[in-house]
């Protein structure tokens, strides 16, 4: 009978499996470790990258702040420009309004009556004048009634009153002032024509 050891072939084979195993952790260390380096690098490259990107907008936002407070003052400028503006316009438009409305009265009234106080509150005036008698006063009210300017004529009082030794009719009457109309040109001549066939 043939008696075989097998005692060294096993110890050679346990040998070369560890040396494999070793290998073969070595091998997963070394890529394990390759890895997490590129893993890492590529985490720090990012962080790097939006590190810059953040700073980046940091900046921009920081132009675009100073641009809106820019931005701001204009808008108040132009607000405070525009005010003006219109206080402006508006100054004109009062101004040509009181002319208009001055030459619509000399239009308007009648001879005869003469006005002693103008007074305007917005759209509402106070006419204080004298005639010589009710009936101009009557006249001067249709007058300003049939005018495109004016409107709502109401006698407030009329009492006789003696000026320079004469006796003469005091009146207070109220009207209002209305827009101008585009047949303005024309009705005031004929609403004049028709005080002066009147008077």
């Amino acid at each position: 009978m043939i008696r075989i050891n097998l005692l060294p072939h096993r110890a050679e084979k346990r040998k070369l499996l560890r040396q494999q195993f070793f290998a073969l952790s070595g091998l997963v260390a070394t890529l394990a470790a390759a890895i997490w380096f590129v893993g890492y690098s590529y985490i720090a490259t990012q962080i790097e990258n939006q590190s810059e990107k953040n700073s980046f907008l940091k900046k921009e936002i920081a132009v675009l702040d100073k641009e809106i407070e820019e931005i701001k003052k204009l808008k108040e400028q132009t607000d405070l420009m525009l005010s003006r503006k219109q206080v402006i316009e508006a100054l004109q438009a009062n101004r040509s309004e009181t002319v208009y409305l001055f030459n619509e009265l000399a239009q308007q009234l009648p001879s005869g009556v003469f006005l002693r106080s103008i007074k305007q509150e917005q759209q509402n005036i106070t006419l204080i004048g004298y005639a010589q008698s009710n009936a101009r006063v009557s006249t001067l009210m249709h007058n300003l009634d049939e005018s495109p300017a004016l409107e709502r004529p109401a006698l407030i009082e009329i009492k006789a009153a003696t000026v320079a030794k004469r006796r003469i009719s005091e009146f207070i009457l109220t009207i209002q002032l209305t827009r101008q109309t585009s047949g303005s040109d024309t009705k005031p001549g004929k609403a004049a024509g028709k005080a002066g066939g009147q008077a």
